[in-house]
């Protein structure tokens, strides 16, 4: 249990980078998103050509895989957009809201109770929002954007905990990455049309920074990501990535000068978040340790 939050903090690590290639990339959001799925889709057919992956499954697995892959790709296009409309600490902080639609949404499509205590702690990343929300009018679009976002994460975590228990993480992203691909490329013309871009291809710059994230930031974080709802829930997961802000705010401040941008509330309510992932961290290894000791009383 120990290994997989080791693993879990990695990927938020990781995950920590992602604003700030958004911030990087000229290119915008939708175009940003197409680029990122088709780099990882030609990544990930590299790595289960290299290992040599096999998986017998039918075009219709394959098929519900990849739907689950328009999920995410729907996520980051409104994270980006979160980004590009306010800034990289914004985007990153409303991310934090997928563990409260995860506490909504789970138990519904699961078709289990609610679980006071995830959804207690989810409320209080609710209230740390709420604090953020109002400390600057001119970026209320980049939060709304930014719930948004986080309520499509919630939506693939949910149904990608049901995967992993069946599927290798990395043909579960391979398809994934192709459902998105195929479903963005196929709004892509009509996106454009109410967003113009002034330039379809990337740079070469904007291309570097596009592999690197595809790379470490999409195959390597979400394989490590689909590794660890192996053995921990998709609740504990999602909050576990509200540190993503800490990891991501500190780059954004040395990089880009963001700390000028914030005042006392956006402080106070990333407090009530980060309060929020020590608890659940807290009780999820209690949790741990309780179900230890009574198996090992079992077996004496």
């Amino acid at each position: 249990m120990k290994k997989s939050y080791l693993v879990l903090h990695f990927a938020v690590l990781l995950a920590g980078f992602t604003g700030v290639f958004g911030k990087l990339i000229s290119l915008n959001e939708g175009l940003l998103v197409w680029y990122r799925v088709f780099f990882s889709s030609i990544i990930l057919l590299l790595i289960l050509k290299l290992f040599k992956i096999r998986s017998a499954m039918t075009s219709k697995e394959k098929f519900d895989i990849a739907k689950i892959g328009v999920f995410i790709t729907i996520h980051w296009l409104f994270f980006y957009a979160s980004i590009k409309y306010a800034n990289i600490s914004v985007g990153v902080v409303c991310y934090c809201l997928t563990s409260f639609f995860t506490a909504i949404f789970s138990p519904m499509i699961n078709r289990q109770k609610i679980n006071l205590r995830e959804l207690l702690l989810s409320l209080f990343t609710l209230a740390g929002i709420a604090l953020i929300f109002h400390f600057d009018s001119s970026y209320q679009l980049g939060i709304v954007l930014g719930i948004i976002s986080s309520a499509f994460a919630a939506l693939y975590t949910i149904y990608n905990e049901r995967l992993v228990r069946k599927y290798d993480s990395r043909i579960i992203n391979y398809y994934q990455m192709i459902g998105g691909t195929v479903a963005l490329g196929v709004s892509l013309p009509l996106y454009l049309h109410y967003f113009p871009a002034p330039s379809l291809l990337p740079s070469l710059k904007d291309t570097v920074y596009l592999l690197l994230l595809a790379s470490f930031c999409t195959v390597g974080l979400y394989v490590l990501f689909a590794e660890t709802l192996k053995r921990l829930s998709a609740f504990t997961v999602n909050l576990s990535f509200n540190l993503e802000p800490v990891y991501a705010i500190i780059i954004a401040f040395l990089f880009f000068n963001e700390s000028k941008e914030l005042n006392i509330s956006f402080y106070i309510g990333l407090l009530f978040v980060m309060a929020s992932v020590i608890l659940q961290t807290i009780f999820s290894l209690k949790r741990s340790t309780k179900a230890t000791e009574f198996i090992r009383i079992e077996d004496s």
